[in-house]
């Protein structure tokens, strides 16, 4: 049988068959409420796949029980009665973060420490990264111990962020002229300041020749 090229031929092929409709998308329903029991079930598969900080997991639960809150409402259960509901499941979501520090499941200072060590050889600041677990939920003790127990080092970070805006000792094309040189310099030192690094470890990074900055940005990702 010879095949056909001519236009409409395809169309011919399929023409006369029904159309699939479209699978209406379900609305997304409230649910069963949020027992601490079920909160605990999604604790697990949170942690399963994210590191979180007893505070952190303490949001992420909470964040489920205002959500089934706000789609009871849209069902139009009455307020008096998703009010104790949602009391109820903030307070398990308390007791169940609890829990899981219990059981070695969420550690603070662990998760301190591997962000902090993760942030600095990112290019971060120290105060960046204490801004970072802050908002995460690790206390300020804690924080501050872990960025003196991980010895985080302020000018190989200051080095990561220059290297990654290809600035100071990794300017591809440094300018050899003094003012476009002076020039450079000021914004790379902007650059740094915005990021959280103070002005001496803003210098010396700048100061620091090519070669052995990018030793030491190596050596600080294979420590």
């Amino acid at each position: 049988m010879r095949e056909t090229n001519e236009p409409g031929a395809k169309g011919a092929e399929t023409k006369g068959r029904t159309p699939r409709p479209r699978r209406e998308r379900r609305p997304v329903t409230a649910g069963p409420p949020p027992t601490e029991a079920r909160l605990q079930e999604a604790a697990l598969n949170h942690l399963a796949r994210f590191a979180a900080t007893e505070a952190g997991l303490a949001r992420v639960l909470s964040r489920r029980v205002a959500r089934w809150a706000q789609r009871a409402g849209q069902e139009g259960m009455a307020p008096e009665a998703i009010a104790p509901v949602v009391a109820a499941g903030r307070a398990a979501a308390q007791a169940v973060a609890r829990k899981m520090v219990a059981a070695g499941a969420v550690d603070d200072a662990a998760f301190a420490a591997a962000r902090t060590r993760r942030l600095s050889r990112a290019g971060r600041s120290r105060r960046a990264i204490a801004a970072h677990l802050a908002a995460k939920g690790v206390g300020g003790e804690t924080a501050a111990d872990m960025l003196e127990e991980t010895e985080t080092d302020e000018v190989t970070a200051a080095l990561a962020h220059l290297r990654r805006r290809r600035q100071g000792p990794f300017d591809p094309a440094p300018p050899e002229e003094a003012e476009a040189a002076r020039a450079a310099r000021m914004k790379a030192m902007g650059s740094l300041a915005r990021a959280g690094f103070p002005r001496d470890v803003a210098e010396a990074a700048l100061d620091t020749d090519p070669a052995e900055a990018e030793a030491r940005i190596i050596a600080s990702r294979q420590g």
